[in-house]
């Protein structure tokens, strides 16, 4: 185990080899992502800071700005699916539309070039029509003369109350303090921008990967990969699930560097669910600086792996982390499910666990209602065509297998529920078991759900919380 792991780990799920002969089926699946330190460094080839602007009536910082030092940054993105999706999340798509490299892509392919990131919280800009957007554009103007950079090159994300607009002049106020001396680079200004991003989360969620990457002579060059995210409700996995920043010093084209964050988001983002809503917000940004002088990362290339492989270790981590501060959340809840007929069934059941209300309320009380999981299991779904898509299916075995259920046979399927093993399908089912041990053993800030079905090599992991009295308390006074 590796990193800042606990009892499922903050390292991931990435390329899981099969239990060896021997080893108990319901251990937790074992890693090979790279270690994560749980804080914000700015890599080379970026700055940040934060300011407070007046968005967020309770005073506290609610503006953040990222900029590029060496010029245009390689720039990749997923968005929500949400069709009614915010101003920031339009004027972004078309900001990488129009940078996006020459022949390179489509309309589904959200990569290009950046120079600027500007992130407000408190209001979402979402569902204000083409006012709304015509404010997004000026404060995108607005971070573009200040700092020197083509308007073009500015990436947007906003977060907060829907149907309400960005205070524009203040906004812009504050663009202004920050570009005057505002921004630092390291930890102090991304740790400053990871506070600016939140509204109802708890705690500032930060992640930080470190990888060697050959340089020009061959000699290994530290590459780091560190991100922010801010997200504990309307949470769920279509495509990304709440607002992060991710940066990296490495070199790396757009389109490859797309395919890096597509692969990772699958695996982790996409798998994390608090309460079943998709945002109109969703959005995550990965930039490529270049800066660290390690050689240019090809695809399918080791240098390619290991990069990818420290992504999705941040990814992940952020992804975990946010679960556990699910609004009126006590408890992380990690589901891993293997024996699968292949990654995607074994995805799907896993988010059918995590997202069931069931579960999280069983989860919240204590109860290691081993009947629940199975039928979550049993409910298990797969996502549309371009979910599955994104996840490595041709388009013609996405179109055939989208929306079918999971493949799933309860004569072969195990559980156990906090390392305890409660059902057996090939010994006939329930598994007698300590109730009283079990319920001890889910007192802990996390559960660990297991599931084997018995079918193949497929493995995957989701991410969620236990549903609480709090989280109906935040939700029904949330703009009151």
């Amino acid at each position: 185990m590796t990193g800042e792991r606990a009892a499922t780990g903050e390292s991931g799920t990435s390329s899981r080899p099969p239990a060896p002969a021997g080893t108990d089926v319901l251990a937790a699946l074992p890693s090979d992502l790279p270690a994560v330190e749980r804080r914000a460094v700015a890599p080379p080839g970026f700055t940040a800071g934060a300011t407070t602007c007046g968005i967020k009536a309770n005073g506290r910082p609610d503006l953040a700005l990222v900029r590029t030092t060496g010029g245009p940054a390689a720039a990749a993105a997923v968005f929500t699916t949400n069709q009614v999706a915010a101003a920031p999340v339009q004027a972004s798509r078309t900001n990488l539309a129009v940078t996006r490299p020459a022949g390179r892509g489509d309309g589904s392919d959200h990569f290009g070039r950046a120079e600027a990131v500007i992130a407000t919280s408190g209001c979402a800009n979402a569902a204000t029509g083409l006012a709304g957007l015509a404010d997004q554009v000026a404060i995108a103007g607005a971070v573009a003369t200040h700092l020197g950079v083509d308007p073009l090159a500015v990436l947007s994300l906003s977060t907060g109350v829907i149907g309400t607009r960005l205070p524009v002049a203040r906004v812009v106020a504050g663009i202004a303090t920050l570009a005057a001396g505002g921004l630092a680079a390291g930890e102090p200004g991304l740790a400053a921008a990871a506070e600016a991003l939140r509204t109802t989360d708890s705690v500032v969620k930060a992640a930080t990967a470190i990888v060697a990457i050959p340089g020009p002579g061959g000699e290994p060059v530290r590459v780091t990969v560190s991100g922010i995210a801010k997200g504990v409700g309307m949470i769920h996995p279509r495509m990304a699930t709440m607002l992060a920043i991710v940066l990296t010093d490495a070199a790396v084209d757009p389109a490859t560097l797309h395919g890096l964050l597509r692969a990772a988001t699958v695996r982790t983002w996409n798998q994390l669910s608090v309460d079943g809503d998709t945002s109109t917000n969703d959005t995550v940004l990965l930039l490529a600086s270049g800066a660290a002088g390690a050689e240019e990362v090809l695809p399918g290339s080791a240098a390619a792996m290991a990069l990818g492989g420290a992504i999705e270790a941040v990814a992940r981590s952020l992804a975990r982390q946010q679960a556990a501060d699910g609004e009126g959340a006590t408890t992380l809840v990690t589901c891993q499910v293997s024996g699968a007929r292949d990654d995607v069934d074994a995805r799907a059941v896993a988010r059918s666990v995590v997202a069931s209300s069931l579960v999280k309320a069983a989860v919240h009380g204590r109860d290691p209602n081993w009947g629940r999981i199975a039928g979550a299991a049993g409910n298990a779904r797969l996502g549309e065509v371009r979910l599955l898509e994104t996840a490595g299916l041709a388009h013609a075995e996405a179109c055939a297998r989208a929306g079918s259920p999971a493949f799933v046979d309860p004569e072969r399927m195990r559980i156990a529920i906090a390392g305890h093993h409660v059902y057996d399908g090939p010994t006939g089912g329930p598994v007698p078991f300590d109730r009283a041990a079990a319920r001890a053993a889910m007192e802990g800030p996390e559960v660990l759900v297991r599931l084997d079905l018995g079918l193949g090599d497929g493995t995957g992991e989701a991410f969620g919380c236990d549903l609480t009295e709090q989280y109906v308390i935040e939700n029904a006074e949330y703009t009151t």
